[in-house]
């Protein structure tokens, strides 16, 4: 990937690459100067303390990261993570000079019960600091029953979310600063499907899972987004 950005007449997009926290150091190395941003998976609310086997978001500013994602949907499942600690580790990320990006999203369940609109309000409201700003913070719609399993919400449905979502920022941070945050599509996006979501208003660009397993794929999705 770095390699690609770095033979591109110009920067293609913005891009990151999210390892877990082992390989941060290597991954760090192995993309320096090559235009890519690092990020982490997650981290620790607490500036420092005795927390055994938790990262906090000043040793991530340390590694070299400018990016760390937050509540993301297998925290919130396995870890039971709510949306408070999401709040408190995303203004910990943002307090160390980091980038938050905030994930949420509502499960199969509760798109079915009608209550996708609700759980993504409430999430987001509830998972975002105050001191968001454009600059600080990127959201990342999950919706959690399209991630991995290839299913994909319509791109009626996708850009109908991401409006919603923008509208809540504008609500609580004001047009200027919503209208700069990122919104990102977070579910089975791949090389097929990118450039048709990308295109969308309101779909600044994807986090992506399964698809930035191979390389070529990744590069893909990101080519769709320069166009």
């Amino acid at each position: 990937l770095a390699e690609h950005m770095q033979a591109a007449a110009a920067p293609v997009v913005d891009m990151l690459v999210g390892p877990r926290f082992a390989l941060g150091a290597w991954v760090g190395d192995s993309i320096g100067g090559g235009g890519i941003n690092l990020g982490a998976q997650d981290c620790h609310a607490a500036e420092k303390g005795a927390h055994t086997g938790d990262t906090s978001a000043a040793m991530l500013s340390d590694l070299g990261c400018q990016f760390v994602i937050v509540g993301h949907s297998e925290r919130r499942t396995d870890h039971g993570e709510t949306d408070s600690e999401v709040k408190a580790k995303a203004a910990a990320a943002q307090g160390a000079g980091l980038t938050a990006i905030i994930c949420i999203g509502e499960t199969e369940q509760e798109r079915d019960d009608g209550k996708t609109f609700d759980v993504v309000k409430t999430q987001l409201h509830g998972s975002l600091p105050d001191g968001a700003t454009a600059a600080n913070t990127v959201i990342a719609y999950e919706p959690v029953w399209a991630i991995g399993t290839g299913r994909t919400p319509s791109n009626d449905e996708v850009q109908e979310v991401h409006a919603l979502i923008r509208a809540e920022l504008t609500q609580a941070l004001g047009e200027d600063q919503a209208g700069g945050v990122r919104v990102l599509y977070g579910g089975s996006m791949k090389p097929e499907n990118a450039r048709d979501l990308i295109a969308l208003p309101d779909v600044d660009g994807g986090l992506i899972g399964g698809a930035s397993l191979k390389a070529e794929d990744f590069w893909a999705i990101a080519e769709s987004c320069s166009g």
